[in-house]
């Protein structure tokens, strides 16, 4: 299948294998949209499923701007996003928070959610600036609602929360191609606290962590 275009305007790219649980329902995309968006699934798809909680993450050229759980919403959040003290539900609540993580360097990002994307969050997302969206659903006219995002251009990926890929991994750089096992969370309290809070220093030695 052909891409818009690859990792820059002047590159062709094809999609050559694979793809099947993914799927373009709106818009025209790149290789880099496809790159962000299943990298930014990844990362709340995991989050979220050792977490129970809704998770959101803002991308931009293959690294996350921001990645969040959901959870309570600050003033500055509300004010930027002209929220006021009105309820917010959980997955708007979690975007709220990974796009507030560094605003701009969530310029134009792709944006991932956990779960289905309701009015509430459509609605948010009609003033940010943002390349696309990748959620496992969409509420009944909401693919439309989104697409009148960028003139049209704005991009929608669904996918297949179901779907695993395969343990081993490829990579060809310069000539030379790579395999190697894929990289599984195996320990979701070590590989999802940072999504919720900093952890103290004795909790970071509790958990053998040199960083944070």
């Amino acid at each position: 299948m052909d891409l818009r275009y690859g990792m820059n305007p002047h590159q062709h790219a094809r999609v050559s294998a694979g793809g099947d649980h993914v799927r373009v329902v709106h818009g025209a995309a790149s290789m880099i949209n496809y790159l962000d968006a299943l990298n930014a699934w990844q990362l709340v798809a995991e989050a979220s499923r050792a977490t129970g909680k809704a998770a959101a993450a803002s991308f931009k050229h293959v690294s996350p701007a921001g990645a969040v759980l959901a959870g309570d919403l600050d003033e500055t959040m509300r004010d930027s996003w002209g929220l006021g003290d009105s309820s917010v539900g959980l997955i708007t609540a979690a975007y709220v928070r990974a796009r507030d993580a560094d605003p701009r360097s969530s310029y134009r990002d792709m944006i991932a959610v956990s779960e289905p994307v309701d009015l509430e969050l459509a609605e948010l997302l009609a003033s940010a600036v943002s390349d696309g969206i990748i959620a496992p659903g969409y509420a009944p006219g909401i693919v439309a609602a989104l697409g009148r995002k960028k003139g049209g251009r704005f991009v929608v990926f669904e996918i297949d929360p179901a779907f695993q890929p395969p343990k081993p991994e490829v990579r060809t750089v310069f000539g030379v191609s790579f395999v190697q096992g894929r990289d599984i969370c195996r320990s979701p309290k070590i590989c999802c606290m940072w999504l919720s809070a900093t952890p103290s220093a004795a909790t970071r030695r509790s958990m053998h962590c040199s960083a944070w």
